[in-house]
């Protein structure tokens, strides 16, 4: 019986990257392949591409280093899955991807890869790799200033984005304090809202100001939030194993004992932060209550 090499590669547990791109091509096979992955195209698979992105976001974020291998594995098969549908269409195949990346990587590094001298600060090199990006925008036709950047990014990240743009060229408050001024007007015309509409734009004005506001504090926002949310489920999850300790759920207690029992997870929080951190508790470092 003839051994067949693609199923022998499949099974290879030390395959690699050929391994997944040929498992990747057999799900999609016409004939043999997995219905549902017959089904998908690059529309419905975006949404999972962004997805697995988040994750590997969360894993660095907890430090789960267990966890981020497989995390940056599923992230790599959602650029295999993309690259096997544009090889279907005759587009480019995973090859050009990696070909293409390498390409780019070379010429914004000619300090490394090139005749340039690698002796410059870091803030240089940011300087110098914003004109090679100017350059290739330039090459695309990307004439305005804010061309280029991508409408699929999450909206926080793609306020700062533009904001940083619009400030290479000028258009941007002096100080922080500017910055905050606005936040207030805004805050107010929120209030001011009649409708849901007027409201809803009212709420985007104010998300792109405090992005700015970020953007000026040299704070990433999504990471600022995704703190908060990890705060937030950390103190409720505290708030419930109280209640439990009575012989309680949330829906059995009301907002005012739930709400002592907010403020007392945060105080705990608060002890053990300046119990491991000394210097920060006698106000040798500086600090955000929160």
């Amino acid at each position: 019986m003839t051994s067949d090499p693609s199923a022998d590669l499949i099974h290879d547990e030390r395959g690699g990257m050929p391994r997944l791109l040929e498992i990747m091509r057999r799900l999609r096979h016409p004939e043999t392949g997995c219905p549902w992955d017959l089904e998908q195209d690059f529309a419905t698979i975006a949404p999972y591409t962004i997805e697995e992105a988040y994750e590997v976001a969360d894993a660095i974020e907890r430090e789960a280093w267990d966890e981020l291998k497989g995390e940056l594995g599923d992230l790599l098969f959602q650029s295999v899955f993309h690259a096997q549908m544009a090889e279907e269409r005759g587009l480019f195949s995973f090859d050009d991807v990696a070909n293409t990346m390498s390409d780019k990587m070379v010429f914004r590094h000619p300090h490394v890869f090139g005749t340039e001298s690698n002796d410059k600060s870091p803030e240089q090199q940011t300087a110098d790799w914003e004109k090679i990006k100017a350059a290739e925008r330039a090459a695309k036709a990307e004439k305005g200033v804010l061309d280029g950047v991508a409408l699929g990014l999450p909206a926080l990240l793609r306020a700062v984005k533009l904001q940083k743009r619009a400030a290479r060229v000028g258009f941007d408050w002096p100080s922080t304090d500017e910055v905050i001024d606005k936040i207030v007007e805004e805050a107010q015309e929120l209030r001011e809202a009649t409708d849901p509409d007027h409201a809803e734009e009212e709420f985007g004005d104010l998300l792109f100001v405090m992005a700015n506001l970020a953007r000026h504090m040299d704070i990433d926002p999504e990471q600022a939030l995704r703190r908060a949310n990890a705060k937030f489920t950390r103190r409720f999850g505290a708030i419930e194993a109280a209640l439990e300790a009575q012989g309680k759920r949330p829906e059995d207690s009301d907002l005012a004992e739930m709400d002592a029992l907010w403020d007392t997870a945060k105080a705990e929080e608060k002890a053990r932060k300046s119990a491991a951190s000394p210097a920060r508790a006698n106000g040798t470092q500086p600090g955000v209550n929160s």
